[in-house]
This record gives structure tokens, sequence and C-alpha cells, in this order.
């Protein structure tokens, strides 16, 4: 059962349509690299569209009606948005769920350290990464560092063409005859993918009585210096900063035909974009429309910020009295009748590594939007599985919008797997499906997208808001 290339049915008006959310598509994932500044420009743009915050919401006692658009965030790295429909939240929502969290290294809290005249920041990585990709690219440092009196310093470092990058080293070939015998997985050693930071020692200073003070590791010391006077940071404020490696550099239009992104963090930020642009675009709605985007995905959706938090519940809990009922059995009720399309990525078919596919369950680049009926490892293990009459009735939704999707599995049965947030909402008994936008390298520092499968995602997001 093939699936016709969506390119092949695209006309200009098709295609300027494509570009333009494909540049601004390129422009989020530049500015939103972490999970903060996701959440940000996410805000940003709702505000524009109209959104207002559920805490003004509840401040002004407003009773919430047909038309109403609220956003509500968590901790400054998840948000849900709200655009209330004419039928009672009761009958259920459409929801579109996504993660703003992708792979990366996680600065230490006690990080800083100089051996051999070289500054380095100690890291921990953050989800699932083959380790050897992180070597020898160019990186930058995003995150907070948070002081004793409450202050908060956004630090972006490595992004503009003015700015210094960062590198992990790696031993150089000719001296490398034992990483070469070693297996990928250990041929980089998680506690090696250290982030080399300076070399420069500090200027030394004339003193009285001695003739010069020595410094005790002189080049941290103009680290300690550097971040004294761009952020008046010290070297204690590291144990309350939250600083991530990222790559660095812009998205940028892959293929002599700029027919695909190469860009950094589009799992899952590809849907999370996809599903922000979809819900903005609602206008009268019969449901009400949810968009939840998460952090903490990549490693098992744990914390105040994850999908396992109650965030969502206590939220929706929240829009309900703010709708005059208030009642624990109606947010219940609300959940179990909502429909969700969990929006994650799937693994796009990579002819150089077909063994690893079952080519007639897997996800072509340019073949549309991917559902995964399951996910999960081998037998199912940790899956969602959602039934086939939900399947059906999304089906049709698709089919008369002229949706292009596919279907597909995450690999062979027994190479591996992977799970997303799906099962979790599935809890509360409301049907959820996941669906996305295919990807090659997913979890590499690089990833790659089709601008086609871009444009079907969000025209599905838009159908399955408005109709499902």
């Amino acid at each position: 059962m093939e699936r016709a290339n969506a390119w092949k049915s695209y006309g200009k008006k098709d295609i300027k349509k494509l570009e333009e959310l494909c540049e601004g598509y390129k422009e989020y994932l530049f500015l939103g690299k972490t999970e903060r500044e996701g959440t940000k420009y996410i805000v940003e743009q709702a505000k524009k569209a109209g959104y207002i915050s559920l805490e003004e919401a509840i401040e002004k006692k407003k009773k919430l009606k047909a038309g109403d658009k609220i956003y509500a965030v968590n901790m400054g790295k998840t948000v849900a948005l709200f655009h209330i429909g004419k039928e009672p939240l009761e009958k259920g929502m459409n929801i579109l769920g996504a993660h703003l969290d992708s792979p990366r290294l996680d600065v230490k809290q006690n990080p800083l350290y100089e051996k051999n005249s070289l500054a380095y920041l100690d890291t921990h990585y953050y989800g699932g990464i083959k380790k050897y990709q992180w070597v020898t690219l160019p990186l930058s440092i995003h995150g907070v560092v948070v002081k004793t009196d409450g202050t908060v310093i956004d630090v972006v470092i490595g992004e503009e063409d003015t700015d210094p990058v960062f590198c992990v080293t790696d031993i150089l070939i000719h001296l490398a005859q034992d990483q070469m015998a070693k297996t990928v997985a250990k041929a980089v050693e998680g506690e090696n993918l250290d982030l080399l930071i300076a070399s420069r020692p500090i200027k030394v200073e004339k003193d009285d009585k001695d003739g010069k003070k020595e410094k005790k590791d002189p080049v941290k010391q103009t680290v300690l210096q550097l971040l004294k006077e761009k952020y008046d940071m010290s070297e204690e404020d590291f144990m309350s900063a939250e600083l991530e490696i990222v790559p660095a550099g812009k998205p940028r239009d892959m293929g002599l035909d700029r027919s695909m992104i190469l860009a950094y963090g589009q799992d899952d930020k590809v849907c999370a974009y996809t599903s922000l642009v979809a819900m903005l675009n609602q206008k009268e709605l019969t449901k009400t429309a949810c968009t939840l985007l998460v952090d903490k995905e990549e490693i098992g959706s744990v914390g105040a910020t994850g999908m396992q938090s109650r965030f969502f519940e206590n939220t929706v809990a929240e829009i309900l009295a703010l709708t005059g009922n208030d009642s624990p059995l109606t947010l219940r009720r609300t959940l179990a009748a909502s429909s969700m399309l969990s929006s994650d990525v799937s693994a796009g078919y990579d002819p150089l590594y077909a063994s690893c596919f079952e080519e007639k369950n897997a996800a072509f680049l340019g073949q549309g939007m991917v559902f995964n009926k399951y996910t999960g490892s081998r037998g199912k293990s940790g899956s969602n599985d959602a039934n086939a009459e939900y399947i059906g009735r999304i089906r049709g939704i698709l089919e008369k919008e002229k949706v292009h999707y596919q279907t597909a599995e995450l690999g062979k049965v027994d190479v591996g797997g992977g799970g997303t947030i799906a099962y979790i909402l599935s809890l509360y008994g409301m049907e959820v499906v996941d669906c996305g936008v295919a990807v090659l390298n997913m979890h590499a520092p690089w990833e790659v997208t089709s601008k086609a499968d871009i444009y079907e995602t969000e025209k599905g997001y838009e159908a399955f808001l408005r109709e499902a």
C-alpha cells in the first residue's frame, strides 16, 4: 500500500504557504532551542493572537465563553493553550500535545575546572544520544543563572556571529588506535563530554612585597572574571543555574532543491511549532481546542514540568471553574471525553540503514504526516495502542481535508523502540494516537525533516482541532 509523495500535488499557492510556514518554523527553532526559550516564544505568539494568561482570567474572575483564549505556563518550561468552543467542556476537548525538550548536554552544578591550562565545564548528557556525535562540533550555551536574591540572568553565548563558540574535543586519528577498537557506545565516555571554554590565564598583577601574585588555576580565574563582568556571576551561582549545551548556529534549508530543513532539536520542536500554528489559526470552534507543550519527555516525562505532573489536570480544573463548573466529576468527564493527537516525531526511512526498517511500515520523507498506532519497544512495551475506531475517525477528517498522511512503526520489531507522552494522557480514558513528522538523524545534534511533511502536518493538526 504505497502513499503518494506530497510534493507532486503542489501548485504555486501551496509552495508559497509551505515556504512561509517553514520560514517561521526556522525562526522558532533558532529562538527556542531550550524549553524555556520555546515557552517564551510561544507565549509571545499567543498574546499577539489574543490569548490572556490564566492568572489574569482568575484575578478578573472572567466568565469564560465561546471564543475566549487562555494560556497557562508552568515554571517557564511548559505551556497550555485553550480556545473555548461552543459546546460545554464536559463534551470533551480536541488536544494536541507535543514536547519542547530535546537531547543535549547539561552543565553540572559544580562544573568549572582547569586542567593543564585549559578550562572546562563538566556536563551530564540529557536524553538518548550517541555520545560520539557531540564531539568537535561548534556548541553554544543557553539557560539561566538564578542568584540568591532571586535575580534571574538569561544566558545565550555562541549564537551571534560575533560570539565565541565552544566544543567537546576528541583524540586525533593518529593516536586513536585504542579508541577505534572500542564499540561505538564506549568510544566516547559520558564523563569525557566536557566543554572546552578557555585557555588564557588571568593577567598577573603587580604586588609590592612579592613582585608578582601567582593565582591558582589562572585560566579558571579568567573565566570567573569574565562571568563576573558580563553576568555579575560567581562560581557559587552555578549551583542555582540551568545551562544547556546545544549546537551553535541557525537552521538551514537542506538540499539543492531546498526541500528539507537541517536543524537542532526538531524532535520535537517540529510538532510543537506545527501544533502552535494550527492552534493560533483557529476561528470559531464547536469543541474547545487545547495545545499542550511540555518538558522532560526525553527522560520519561517526569518531574513538575513533565507530562506526568498534575499541571494539565489542574489547569483544566481552573478552566472549568471559570466556566462556572468546578465539579471534580465534570473534570473527569471532560478529560475522558477528549480526543488527542500526541504530536511527536517518527523515524524517517533511511535507505543507507534499510536493515533497521520494515519498509511496508516505515515513514518516508515527503509522504505527509505520520501516524504511529503504537510505539513502545519489541512487544509494544510502554506503548499507547490507539483504537481502530479512533484512527478511522481521524482518517475520515484528513481525507475530507485532502491532507497527505501515512502510517509507520519505529523500525523493525526487535531492533529497538521508543515512547511518547501518549500513554500518559490515555490514562484519563481519552482517545489518543501518536502523530507527527518523519525525521532523519533523530536525536543527533543536527536532524533532517521534509518541508512537505511539516506543511501537511500543520494542515492535519488544524483539521483535527476544528473537526474531531
